[in-house]
């Protein structure tokens, strides 16, 4: 009887460790929850504002998926940004753009573009298509240009003539003044919304005259735009009637959002943005919000002390829906919208540049719910990460190119 008793409690103590396994990753299932991927100490004791804000549980991906580095040596690439056939085009800072096939392979370079200002983080920026590019062959980019005795982030359109190899037509439709003398913070992620209208980020250049600016809706330092593709204010925009605002704003209080793209889930647009020391952030970006920068942030000055009253909370600004203390430097990201890996759709895939990684965010009902870390052994700063037709396509700061696909 003694050694009956004694079987069954090994059997039931069994069950409850691992018999409740499988896909199901709810925190009240011990035997499921893995701890957060993040493991070095915080920057601070600050609080988050609610449970699952940051170090959330990790998930590790069930699926089997392969990585290809598809080429290298492509100098300093931006942006990684998928053509309508399927091949690439990439933007190198220092001004001018590639075009690869599919598999990595180089087709040809493309010049023609406005100078640029490259030093520091600037340079040519991002890149999108127009959403009838196949008709009119227009594209869209973000750039640092010189202006006036200083510089800013601007956004430019023209034509990609590939018989020529070069864009033809370049005109400047939208420039985030004031200009300042800084080589940081330009922003400058672009993409297009279902209404043809293009939401456009910037940063607020790094220097104290520049953040303070974030919260000045005269600025446009700071700031999410929503413009049309003339570069004028998109009809709806929420300070469209405000004496002394910017017409084009959308949102404000941003530090610097090199991340944005569109939920597929919710069609919301989602960004991230760069903390300083500790306090890089995702959000979701709403007309007419105010995202905190620099009156609230989870995160310190560079060299240690509090950024101004050090609060994480205000009325009337938003929390993150996330973020992140010790910093990945979030880069350019994008949604898995499809479902050639299941358990991926949805999620966010975000580079991450000092992190040397792939963030993977699972989301449900907005908020985030697991997160892994991908291509940790590659070692590798995360510029940009794209989805198309199933698989992911990465660029490095060292000049490289992966793909990431089902096997």
């Amino acid at each position: 009887m003694r050694i009956k008793i004694i079987l069954n409690s090994v059997a039931l103590l069994f069950f409850i460790s691992f018999g409740c396994s499988g896909n199901n990753y709810s925190e009240n299932n011990p035997a499921d929850t893995l701890p957060p991927v993040e493991t070095k100490k915080p920057n601070t004791d600050y609080k988050p504002a609610f449970k699952g804000q940051t170090r959330i549980k990790a998930v590790k991906t069930k699926t089997a998926y392969q990585v290809d580095k598809l080429a290298d040596k492509l100098g300093s690439p931006w942006a990684v940004v998928p053509m309508p056939d399927g091949r690439l085009l990439i933007t190198i800072k220092t001004g001018y753009m590639q075009i690869h096939d599919a598999n990595g392979s180089f087709v040809k370079k493309i010049t023609g573009f406005p100078e640029v200002d490259a030093g520091g983080q600037g340079g040519l920026l991002d890149v999108t298509f127009d959403p009838d590019f196949n008709k009119n062959k227009t594209i869209y980019w973000s750039f640092s240009e010189k202006y006036g005795s200083g510089n800013l982030m601007a956004v430019a359109k023209g034509q990609l003539n590939e018989a020529e190899s070069k864009v033809t037509n370049p005109v400047v439709i939208f420039r985030a003044t004031p200009a300042l003398n800084s080589g940081a913070h330009f922003g400058s992620r672009l993409i297009f919304d279902k209404d043809g209208n293009l939401f456009v980020s910037t940063g607020e250049r790094s220097i104290l005259e520049g953040r303070r600016q974030a919260q000045l809706l005269s600025s446009g330092l700071g700031k999410i735009f929503k413009i049309t593709k003339e570069g004028k204010p998109a009809p709806g925009n929420p300070f469209l009637k405000q004496k002394d605002a910017m017409p084009e704003i959308f949102a404000y209080g941003i530090r610097n959002a090199q991340s944005l793209d569109i939920n597929p889930a919710t069609g919301e647009l989602w960004e991230a943005e760069f903390g300083p020391r500790g306090g890089d952030e995702v959000n979701i970006i709403r007309a007419g919000r105010n995202y905190g920068w620099p009156v609230i942030t989870y995160g310190i000055e560079y060299a240690g002390p509090k950024v101004g009253e050090g609060i994480q909370q205000n009325p009337g600004m938003e929390q993150p829906v996330y973020y992140w203390d010790p910093t990945v430097s979030p880069s350019g990201m994008t949604f898995y919208k499809g479902n050639k890996i299941a358990e991926w759709k949805n999620n966010l895939f975000i580079g991450a540049l000092s992190g040397a990684h792939i963030v993977r965010l699972v989301i449900e009902n907005n908020k985030v719910v697991g997160e892994e870390r991908l291509l940790e052994d590659k070692k590798e700063r995360f510029r940009d990460v794209a989805y198309y037709n199933g698989m992911l396509y990465a660029v490095t700061d060292s000049g490289n190119l992966y793909r990431i696909s089902k096997k």
